[in-house]
């Protein structure tokens, strides 16, 4: 699934290909794809200009004027761009046609992404933004707002750092990889993780998420960015997928685990 960097990577990708193009046909051929009733979503959509694009944990959102059209890709989700007159094919659910007679096509083998289409104005006081929790890099995502979140919850660490509702945007592979970093078992109860392991936690935070943004995000099987763009943070991962093989830092063998339902990665000497 991808995660904050590649949903970052779709966002800046697809700003240089769709920004201030008219949207002057809608085509959905798969129904739930699209969360907001059919009716206002093609009627508000149509003869928008793409404004802008923004992101907000894992959701990309379109600009549209009054409206943000909201984008989870989910699982398999990805943008392309094609012409009017190309083919629909067989994945592609939503096709928002421009002025220009180009396409920005919507392809999702699973059907598991969905679209929303809010009142500017409402965006932070409905569904599904409402409950999101602090964006990774926000100033007030401080040692203080984890502990606050985090004092009551028995569950592993890693189970909380997924928690949309309390960071957004980080998923499984770099949670592995912030773990890792600040010498964290991921099966540590999240309401003993003191200030200064939580200090460690926001710095690897940033530092992984800045380093894979930079790098394109990370491509895996299930997941390329739009128009195909593979990233490159795969290549830098310490922990993830590394099943078997050595620690960077002490040589031990990685192992994987299950945590929350998650597979997990863990050096047990350098992560206690």
């Amino acid at each position: 699934m991808p995660e904050l960097p590649e949903v970052e990577t779709v966002k800046e990708s697809l700003k240089n290909k769709v920004l201030h193009k008219k949207i002057v046909g809608i085509h959905i051929y798969y129904d739930k794809i699209v969360a907001t009733p059919i009716s206002f979503f093609t009627k508000n959509c149509m003869n928008k200009e793409i404004v802008d694009i923004k992101r907000r944990g894992k959701w990309l959102l379109f600009d549209l004027g009054d409206f943000y059209l909201l984008s989870h890709l989910r699982m398999e989700g990805k943008y392309f761009i094609r012409g009017e007159e190309e083919a629909i094919l067989k994945h592609e659910h939503v096709c928002f046609v421009f002025s220009d007679h180009s396409t920005l096509r919507y392809l999702d083998t699973r059907k598991f992404g969905r679209m929303y289409l809010i009142e500017k104005n409402n965006i932070e006081k409905v569904k599904p933004l409402k409950d999101l929790g602090k964006e990774p890099f926000d100033e007030s995502l401080t040692v203080l707002y984890l502990k606050d979140k985090l004092k009551e919850k028995h569950v592993p660490i890693k189970t909380s750092l997924l928690n949309q509702h309390i960071i957004a945007g980080i998923g499984n592979i770099y949670v592995d990889e912030i773990l890792f970093l600040s010498g964290i078992h991921p099966l540590r109860p999240s309401m003993e993780i003191n200030e200064k392991e939580l200090l460690k936690i926001l710095e690897n935070t940033k530092i992984v998420l800045e380093k894979a943004i930079g790098l394109g995000g990370t491509t895996i099987r299930t997941y390329t960015s739009s128009e195909g763009v593979h990233g490159k943070f795969q290549n830098e991962l310490f922990i993830h997928g590394k099943d078997k093989e050595k620690c960077v830092h002490c040589g031990n063998p990685i192992h994987k685990i299950v945590v929350g339902g998650r597979g997990t990665y863990i050096c047990d000497i350098c992560q206690k």
